[in-house]
């Protein structure tokens, strides 16, 4: 027969608090990794890139974030001849959206650093060596 006692006996709710809401300001705070900025950052260069060189690396990144602003670096490589600045442009916007919808951070800066350029044969261009 169930008396309405509970362990430790009396009310099932005595000795416990009420349940009060907290103000969303007043709550904590979720804290996103550099490592998975870097991630998705390293992801959205990849989609950007699309095709990649041959034999070129994947593009990689390293990612600060602070309060709720991340900055981002992502080292590439790309093909030449290309219009290596407007490449890395649709790199920079790129990543920085992405980061944003995913992450939820602001991203005012992504830096990109070109390493190494694969040159690629142009059908109908001329070959000429330089000496």
């Amino acid at each position: 027969m169930d008396d309405g006692n509970h362990s430790g006996g009396g009310r099932p709710d005595e000795g416990r608090r009420p349940l009060t809401t907290v103000a969303p300001g007043e709550r904590g705070a979720t804290r996103i990794a550099d490592r998975v900025v870097a991630k998705i950052a390293a992801q959205a260069a990849r989609e950007a890139l699309k095709p990649l060189p041959p034999d070129a690396m994947p593009p990689h990144a390293d990612a600060v974030v602070h309060r709720e602003a991340a900055h981002v670096r992502v080292g590439l490589e790309l093909e030449y001849p290309s219009d290596i600045g407007a490449r890395c442009a649709a790199v920079r916007r790129h990543v920085a959206q992405r980061v944003e919808a995913l992450a939820g951070v602001d991203v005012p800066e992504v830096a990109v650093l070109v390493e190494r350029l694969h040159l690629v044969h142009v059908p109908g261009a001329a070959q000429r060596r330089t000496r």
